[in-house]
């Protein structure tokens, strides 16, 4: 009865938490602008402070500290510079809103398919609770939140080509692999580093690293595929 008592305490702070984070994040990506900008810049700060601390926790050499820090820098600077970019005038809102919205889906269908069908383990040594019905549940997730922002957008606008339900599958099931991807990275710095939270600054959550590592993989290679494809000249 102890631990019933204490999970169901641990669920009150972890959905107070998620509240509030998602108060404060969507008000300040629907605001846009200096806020976002501020929002964002204060979010990447505080997971690059706590990459710096699972460095410590296993880089063996200042040496090796100085280019995991380096690395640390080029792919949240970079996935920031993405996050900005998305919600700058040369986008529409619903940019940035679909980025967001599929790796929030990609969590939640994860996390109910994984703890409903449970099955197979995807990589055990490095989280042993992800599954690979987990993944299936996350891009299942994903392609229903791009085909609703589809179908939404199109009834909004009134016009225009019937949405494209095999990109909402395509995007969907991408979006899942990288952060899923981005998710397993976090956790192999955390195992390396002997910790389970990145940080504790989130009650009930952990640390900033911990709620947007799959967010970070995503954009970050978005954005490089974005840019490699306009070198090319594909877009």
């Amino acid at each position: 009865m102890i631990q019933a008592a204490a999970k169901k305490s641990d669920l009150g702070v972890r959905t107070a938490s998620a509240i509030v984070m998602v108060t404060v994040a969507g008000l300040a990506l629907w605001l846009g602008g200096w806020l976002w900008a501020l929002f964002v810049g204060a979010i990447a700060s505080g997971v690059l402070w706590e990459w710096r601390g699972l460095v410590r926790g296993f880089a063996a050499t200042p040496m090796q500290q100085t280019l995991w820090n380096i690395g640390g820098i080029v792919y949240i600077g970079f996935a920031t510079a993405m996050l900005l970019f998305l919600r700058s005038e040369f986008f529409p809102v619903i940019a940035s809103v679909s980025a967001i919205l599929a790796v929030i889906a990609t969590d939640v269908g994860a996390y109910f398919a994984g703890r409903t069908i449970g099955g197979p383990k995807i990589a055990p040594s490095i989280s042993p609770s992800k599954t690979w019905a987990g993944l299936f549940g996350g891009m299942v997730g994903a392609t229903l939140a791009f085909a609703g922002l589809m179908a939404f957008q199109y009834e909004a606008s009134g016009a225009g080509p019937q949405p494209a339900w095999s990109e909402a599958v395509f995007f969907g099931c991408f979006t899942a692999v990288v952060a899923q991807a981005g998710d397993f990275f976090e956790s192999w710095m955390k195992r390396r580093a002997g910790v389970k939270d990145s940080g504790k600054l989130i009650p009930g959550h952990g640390g900033l690293f911990d709620r947007v590592d799959g967010l970070l993989a995503v954009v970050f290679v978005g954005g490089i595929l974005v840019a490699g494809a306009g070198l090319l000249g594909l877009n």
